[in-house]
C-alpha cells in the first residue's frame, strides 16, 4: 500500500485501521505527508457555491482531515478523504485551501502528499479561538453565529488542535493558514492575538516555530473597493511581531459584491499565492 493510499484511512478509528494495516499503529508519521492547518473565518471556509470545475478535481495526493461529520458526503471526523471541496463544514465552499494544496502537489516531488485541516468560523473573531474566553465570547454572539461556534462542540480550537494531533499521527505539521481579520477591522490588538493563538498552536502541538512558518492572506483588497481593506494595514505588521509569518497578497484578486468574499477565481488566485509564499520560503537550518 502506497503513503498516499495509506492516509486515505481512519486516523480515529484504531481498532478498524489495525484490522486493515496491523502495522499502522506501529508505524511512525510519513515525512513526505505534508500537513497544513488552516483556521479564520469565512474567507478560509469559503463562500457557498462550487464551480463544477472544482467539484470534479481529485488527486490522491491531496487530502482532507474532516474536522466535522459531512453526512451527505459519507465523510466522518478525524477521517481523511480526498480533498474534494468543501473541505471545511458542509455548507461551505471553495476556499484558499482547496487550491493552496493543489498548487503544491504540482510543485512538490511526486512522492509527496498534502493534507489540509480546516477549522474555520464565519463572521467570527479571532477571540473564537481562545478557548479561556471562548463561551463568553458566543455567549453574546448572535444565534447563527453560535450554531457555527456549536459545530466544534463550542471550542474550535479544542477541535482543530485535536484533529492536528490525529493528522500527526500520520504525517509532519509544516505549516499554519489564517485567513481573518474582517471582524476585527481596525482593533489594533489584532497582532497580538495572533501571535498568542500561534504560539499556543506550538506549544499545544510541539512544533518549532522556524519549521512552521504562519502564511496570513490579506482580506478583500482595496483594489477591489474591499470593506475590510483597512485591516490589511495592520495584517502587514504581523511579520514585525512573528518573525516566521508571511503576509499573501490579495491585490487583484475577484471579491463578490458584498465586498468582503472572494469569487471562485480569487479564491484560485489566493489560494495559488499562499502555495508560492510557502514554496518562497528557505527551509530550515535545522527542526525540532
Amino acid at each position: 500500500m502506497n503513503h498516499s493510499a495509506r492516509h486515505l484511512f481512519s486516523l480515529t478509528a484504531g481498532l478498524l485501521l489495525m484490522v486493515v494495516n496491523p502495522a499502522r499503529a506501529e508505524s511512525q508519521p510519513d515525512p513526505d505527508f505534508h500537513i497544513y492547518l488552516c483556521l479564520g473565518q469565512s474567507n478560509m471556509e469559503g463562500f457557498p457555491g462550487i464551480p463544477n470545475q472544482d467539484r470534479s478535481f481529485q488527486d490522491d495526493r491531496f487530502l482532507t482531515l474532516a474536522a466535522v461529520d459531512f453526512p451527505e458526503l459519507g465523510r466522518e471526523r478525524g477521517h481523511w478523504y480526498p480533498a474534494v471541496p468543501p473541505l471545511c463544514r458542509p455548507n461551505s465552499g471553495v476556499s484558499p485551501a482547496d487550491f493552496f494544496g493543489r498548487t503544491l502537489i504540482q510543485q512538490l516531488p511526486p512522492e509527496t502528499t498534502v493534507g489540509v485541516v480546516s477549522v474555520a468560523v464565519a463572521g467570527a473573531k479571532i477571540e473564537v479561538f481562545d478557548s479561556a474566553n471562548v463561551a463568553a465570547y458566543a455567549a453574546t454572539s448572535p444565534e447563527w453565529l453560535q450554531g457555527f461556534i456549536r459545530a466544534y462542540d463550542g471550542d474550535p480550537y479544542a477541535r482543530l488542535v485535536a484533529m492536528a494531533r490525529v493528522a500527526q499521527q500520520d504525517g509532519v505539521i509544516k505549516g499554519i493558514l489564517l485567513h481573518q481579520g474582517e471582524s476585527n477591522t481596525g482593533d489594533p490588538t489584532w497582532p497580538a492575538q495572533v501571535n498568542a493563538l500561534y504560539e499556543r498552536l506550538l506549544d499545544d502541538l510541539a512544533l518549532a516555530a522556524e519549521g512552521v512558518p504562519l502564511l496570513v492572506g490579506e482580506l478583500v483588497h482595496a483594489d477591489q473597493n474591499g470593506a475590510c481593506a483597512s485591516m490589511n494595514e495592520i495584517i502587514a505588521t504581523l511579520p514585525e511581531l512573528i518573525p516566521t509569518a508571511h503576509v499573501v497578497s490579495s491585490a487583484g484578486a475577484p471579491c463578490h459584491p458584498d465586498r468582503l468574499h472572494f469569487t471562485p477565481e480569487g479564491y484560485r488566485l489566493l489560494g495559488q499565492r499562499y502555495a508560492e509564499t510557502l514554496l518562497a520560503i528557505p527551509p530550515p537550518k535545522s527542526g525540532r
